[in-house]
């Protein structure tokens, strides 16, 4: 969890550190610790925050739990966050965002209703813990993957007539596009057959090819678009 984060909401509510630190049952120094970054927020102080503050999903402590890769768990994590798609998903505990998507991201093989859920990912949470993702994207060769999502939502701010949004991911384009992969990729579709992969190779998009990604996926396939 940011330390900025914590301090800017306790400042808001008018709290001392001395307060707040009585709500969340730690000492003062160990509050201030938690607030300069000098230290991490653990499972448990995690759930007292959620209690005693109204915690984004972006402020979640990315790393504190592990987010299952099955299609079950995704689409769960994804209705946590509020997708519209997923709206009729029991929802479960809440992820940082960034953890969901790196999560989803690494997959092998994707269902095309979780593919197209990424961009909405990172179009409705653009800020994002960056540094975390595109470290972690770039340790485990996904950094075409997270660049093509990233390209899409930029696509959906555009067409919302949102700047703001615009201008911050583009600027993880630029972050991302110096280590762009030059081997071939998919989607998080690896079970992709020979025919598939010619025909793609051919008449993808040219995002898709920027990328070296094998997908047609394009912002009319985005529900949330309009």
């Amino acid at each position: 969890m940011n330390g900025h984060w914590l301090r800017k909401e306790r400042e808001r509510r008018g709290w001392t550190q001395e307060q707040a630190a009585a709500r969340l049952g730690v000492s003062q120094t160990y509050l201030s610790l938690l607030e300069n970054s000098r230290r991490p927020v653990s499972r448990r102080l995690a759930m007292k925050l959620h209690r005693q503050f109204a915690v984004p999903p972006t402020a979640l402590p990315v790393g504190a739990t592990d987010v299952q890769e099955d299609a079950q768990s995704l689409a769960e994590g994804l209705a946590a966050l509020g997708y519209p798609g997923f709206a009729h998903v029991k929802r479960r505990r809440r992820h940082n965002p960034a953890q969901l998507l790196f999560a989803a991201l690494g997959m092998n093989d994707l269902e095309a209703r979780l593919s197209e859920a990424l961009p909405w990912v990172v179009w409705r949470y653009p800020d994002l813990d960056w540094d975390w993702l595109v470290t972690r994207a770039k340790l485990h060769d996904l950094q075409n993957r997270l660049g093509f999502v990233v390209g899409l939502a930029r696509e959906v701010a555009e067409r919302k007539g949102q700047p703001t949004t615009v201008t911050a991911l583009a600027a993880v384009e630029r972050q991302l596009e110096p280590s762009r992969l030059v081997r071939e990729d998919t989607l998080s579709r690896e079970s992709m057959t020979q025919a598939e992969r010619r025909w793609l190779q051919e008449h993808r998009p040219a995002a898709a090819q920027h990328w070296n990604l094998l997908t047609g996926l394009v912002p009319e396939h985005l529900s949330y678009v309009d």
